[in-house]
């Protein structure tokens, strides 16, 4: 018997052996912020200190005396994701954009607030910062609740709101065509940052791969997943506390904006959408245009979740005119 017992402790000892080698040659560590400030916050990004300890990456391009539109990403995204947009807009607008806290170079929130009111203290503290009174804001996904719920908490500050697939209302269910019923849904990605006891591996062991696939499950114009993309994703969301910072945001449940809030914001409001997007369906853009009072809905065939990168001539097309209408463009140079 004694003999039996040293036989399973061995065997605990080798299975603890091979699973403490397999953490080692799995394990990916965060990414050297000298090394990811040099290669994603170069010239035109500033590092802009907000005091308590935080210290936002963002850009600030355009005429100085130009309107002015502030744009915000999405989860587990940074402000390149607009680069395609602030490239066709600053030379008649002012466009500014920023890591929101627990992304990007910006890292972690100082204090672990990842409250929608602390993200809506932050954009009114860069604004001011920058010296911006009004301005048009805009956002995707997150940044799309982030946007709305700083209209509804200062709407005075606004000359237009721009909805980009954002999250913000009630999470509807992605309607299925016969034929789908087996077919995932969302995204994987932020799946396993909200299964309890696996996802706290995700903040030692991220795969490049699963990065890449949860990437390629956004969207649906995959030509906007190229290398240098998926090592954006990667690399920042390895950023030093950009991991446990996604795990605390995903440990806390959906709060919805409510309703009535919603319905009282007179700020007019541009609504863009992937008719494809599996994360925040096309019926939640709907319903945002049925719940605000002054808005213009557009929807995209064949696009997903990200249309500002995957359909970037069709979305210009549609908010070019439309910032025309909310302030006058300053005159090219």
């Amino acid at each position: 018997m004694r003999r039996f017992g040293k036989w399973v402790f061995r065997g605990f000892l080798v299975i603890l052996a091979l699973l403490v080698g397999a953490f080692l040659i799995l394990r990916t560590p965060d990414t050297d912020p000298a090394a990811m400030r040099a290669k994603y916050g170069a010239s035109p990004s500033q590092f802009v200190d907000l005091g308590g300890g935080l210290t936002v990456h963002l850009r600030d391009e355009g005429p100085r005396g130009a309107p002015a539109i502030m744009l915000l990403h999405g989860s587990n995204a940074d402000l390149h994701t607009w680069d395609p947009w602030a490239e066709a807009l600053k030379a008649n607008y002012r466009v500014i954009r920023f890591d929101q806290v627990g992304h990007g170079l910006t890292g972690p929130d100082p204090r672990a607030d990842y409250s929608t009111a602390n993200y809506v203290a932050h954009i009114r503290a860069v604004a001011d910062r920058l010296g911006v009174e009004r301005f048009v804001l805009g956002g995707n996904s997150m940044g799309g609740k982030h946007a709305l719920a700083f209209a509804i908490a200062h709407p005075e500050r606004l000359t237009g709101l721009v909805l980009v697939d954002g999250s913000g209302g009630p999470m509807l269910k992605l309607a299925r065509k016969p034929g789908e019923e087996n077919r995932s849904s969302g995204n994987i990605g932020f799946k396993i940052a909200r299964m309890p006891g696996v996802n706290l591996l995700v903040e030692q062991i991220t795969p490049r791969s699963l990065i890449e696939r949860s990437l390629a499950q956004s969207v649906s114009n995959k030509a906007i997943v190229t290398p240098a993309a998926v090592d954006r994703y990667w690399e920042l969301l390895r950023y030093p506390g950009n991991r446990r910072a996604t795990l605390q945001r995903f440990s806390q449940p959906y709060d919805a904006l409510a309703e009535a809030d919603i319905a009282r914001v007179t700020v007019p409001t541009l609504i863009l959408w992937g008719e494809e997007d599996r994360l925040i369906p096309l019926e939640a853009g709907r319903w945002l245009a049925k719940t605000l009072p002054v808005n213009r809905i557009v929807t995209f065939p064949g696009i997903g979740h990200l249309p500002q990168e995957e359909a970037v001539d069709q979305t210009l097309g549609v908010l070019t005119p439309w910032l025309t209408e909310r302030a006058s463009p300053a005159a090219a140079p």
